[in-house]
């Protein structure tokens, strides 16, 4: 999958986020607010501490895997891709002699 690049906290309990491929938007996550560990966004400090994380490069709150999203789904989102139109079949990856 594509990673991202830089990420950055808005209003409304949304990010920004920008893959390495030049892809970018913004994504809401206000849904999840104050639902189990997502709690922690209710400080406003916590939510705009949002950070990419190496060697993975997730998105992180907090120190280290205090709060951690996988960005696969935000990239789908943005691009309107599937899981299967963004990752290479087995064949694609090992042909078969």
């Amino acid at each position: 999958m594509i990673k991202p690049a830089k990420v950055k906290a808005l209003d409304g309990f949304k990010i920004w986020i920008e893959f390495e491929d030049g892809v970018s938007g913004d994504v809401d996550l206000n849904h999840f607010v104050g639902k189990g560990i997502f709690t922690k966004w209710e400080t406003r400090e916590f939510f705009d501490d949002v950070k990419i994380v190496f060697p993975y490069r997730a998105i992180q709150w907090g120190g280290t895997d205090e709060l951690e999203l996988c960005t696969d789904t935000f990239y789908m989102q943005l691009t309107g891709k599937t899981f299967a139109e963004l990752t290479p079949t087995v064949d694609e990856v090992a042909p078969v002699a």
